[in-house]
C-alpha cells in the first residue's frame, strides 16, 4: 500500500489540477459555474487547502476528467483520491 501523500504533495496535485481545468474553458467554465468563482479570484482562492480539496472533488466527479487528467501527469487516479483525502482533513483510507 503507498503511502498518504504529505500536504505539500497534496496541494502541488490540486494546483495541477486547477492548472488542468483552467487550460480549457471547457473544463474550467463548469468548475467557475460550481464554485461560484470568477477567474480573478481562483489565485486568491488556490491558497486554501479546502478550495483546493474542491478542485479535487470536481475532477474525481467525471471519470473521463479524471482520467485524462490523472493520464497527463502519470499518477493514479487513486493517488488523486488520497491527495483529496488529505487536503480536506480526512484521514487516510476513511470513506468520503
Amino acid at each position: 500500500m503507498a503511502r498518504p501523500p504529505s500536504m505539500e504533495d497534496a496541494e502541488t496535485l490540486a494546483l495541477r489540477a486547477l492548472g488542468f481545468l483552467a487550460a480549457e474553458p471547457e473544463r474550467l467554465e463548469p468548475f467557475l459555474a460550481t464554485t461560484g468563482l470568477g477567474p480573478a479570484t481562483l489565485r486568491a482562492a488556490a491558497s486554501d487547502p479546502g478550495f483546493l480539496a474542491a478542485v479535487l472533488d470536481h475532477i474525481s466527479g467525471s471519470d473521463s476528467l479524471l482520467l485524462e487528467f490523472a493520464g497527463n501527469l502519470g499518477v493514479s487516479p487513486e493517488a488523486v483520491a488520497q491527495a483529496r483525502e488529505r487536503l480536506s482533513g480526512q484521514p487516510p483510507g476513511e470513506p468520503s
